[in-house]
């Protein structure tokens, strides 16, 4: 099968062509057709197998099909979590619809509002959004979403996750009801199919990997390691194993500048990028790690989400999440479209019931290897990960003690998401 089987026309297929891409992958093959269709749909498929394709090919199919007879209003909104997303999105976007007359803009926190108000004025076919922002124009009737014809919910999960359930009840309220709902996802866990009843009607159901697994070409291996001997261990890994390219996982953002400054010290070039960076120090360090002026990105689970680097090699949680699904999302980084990858993890003995939890999600041990000369002490005591917060007034509402944050609830719990 090729793309000129799929229902897209000369234009969309030629620039899927300049890209170097001649065959669809299993989602592009099964969502393309189906969202030509005109009907809801609920995707689901891991990173890294071209699910931003499967939905941005299609949409500009269907704008191009029916075109207003004067103005450009909005007609297509994508929600994604991150900024980082939203930047991914738009970049397929406009490569896509290189040879077509469609105007794309993104909007997102971080930074100021005037800029994308005017270019929202100018007009635009296709809007790229994360949740909070959207709200932000909407309350300031900077945009007009009453000539939505599609919508997507990129990375629906992780919009659960990250607490944006309200603001996309608060966005879907100010939509046209008429209209086509596009909702892609890695997985189809039970929020999700909660989420979309009442969102899609009758939605054409892709699915193309099994559920919460891990890339079949990703050799993942656990080095169990004393806690105070990580950052050693880590420089080791890198140094010795001449890794050239390695995006690690911290859960903290100041673990992440911790991390990034030992690294440094040991003379590897590293940067971080987290909630408290601006967007400029963010991507100008993606963009350096992509060209390969910096050897380690160190990211939280949050910052990376989205992030679309080709054929990285090497993925490192140099902390295990406290969420299981979330060290699939960390691990889908890399061995994406098809390319091999490593991820490793270093875990020590207050994680291991973290790494139990992990491996009963993937319903299988992981491979343990100890490093010569950073074995872990067969004595040291697990501590607690997480401190547990002090009582709020009325003792209501408070974090439980391990509780991810990503399960914060309200607008300050959202406000936090946004931030990273």
């Amino acid at each position: 099968m090729s793309f000129n089987d799929l229902g897209l026309s000369a234009a969309l297929v030629r620039a899927v062509n300049e890209q170097g891409y001649h065959t669809p992958t299993p989602i592009q093959s099964q969502a393309i057709p189906a969202v030509l269709g005109g009907g809801d749909v609920m995707a689901a498929a891991q990173t890294g197998t071209g699910k931003t394709a499967g939905f941005t090919l299609p949409l500009l199919e269907r704008l191009m099909r029916s075109r207003p007879e004067k103005g450009r209003p909005v007609r297509a909104l994508v929600l994604t979590p991150t900024r980082e997303l939203t930047a991914q999105v738009q970049e397929s976007v406009t490569t896509y619809g290189a040879h077509l007359p469609l105007k794309s803009t993104v909007i997102f926190g971080g930074v100021g509002m005037q800029p994308q108000v005017e270019r929202l004025r100018r007009g635009v076919d296709i809007l790229v959004a994360t949740p909070g922002r959207l709200l932000d124009h909407i309350r300031q009737r900077t945009v007009d979403l009453s000539r939505v014809e599609i919508l997507v919910l990129d990375e629906a999960d992780r919009m659960l996750d990250m607490g944006f359930i309200h603001d996309i009840r608060r966005v879907l309220a100010v939509l046209p009801k008429q209209r086509q709902t596009l909702l892609f996802s890695a997985t189809f866990s039970d929020e999700i199919r909660a989420l979309v009843k009442g969102m899609l009607v009758s939605p054409t159901l892709v699915e193309v990997a099994r559920r919460n697994t891990t890339a079949e070409k990703v050799n993942q291996t656990v080095h169990p390691v004393g806690r105070d001997n990580k950052r050693a261990l880590l420089s080791s890994l890198i140094r010795d194993g001449g890794w050239k390219q390695v995006l690690v996982f911290t859960r903290t953002k100041h673990g992440a500048d911790r991390l990034a400054r030992h690294l440094e010290s040991d003379g590897l070039s590293a940067s971080a990028i987290h909630g408290r960076k601006s967007q400029a120090a963010r991507t100008r360090a993606l963009s350096d790690f992509k060209k390969g002026g910096v050897r380690v990105l160190v990211a939280t689970d949050i910052a990376a989400r989205g992030l679309d680097i080709d054929q990285l090699p090497y993925v490192v949680n140099f902390e295990l999440p406290n969420v299981p699904e979330d060290y699939v999302h960390r691990i889908g980084r890399t061995g994406r479209a098809g390319n091999g990858g490593q991820a490793v993890s270093l875990v020590c003995v207050d994680e291991f019931k973290l790494l139990k939890d992990i491996e009963g999600l993937l319903k299988k041990p992981l491979q343990q290897q100890v490093v010569a000369g950073f074995e872990p002490d067969p004595t040291e005591k697990p501590q607690p990960l997480f401190k547990k917060p002090a009582p709020r007034q009325g003792g209501k509402g408070q974090r439980g003690q391990g509780q991810p944050r990503s399960q914060g609830q309200g607008r300050s719990g959202q406000a936090r998401q946004r931030a990273n």
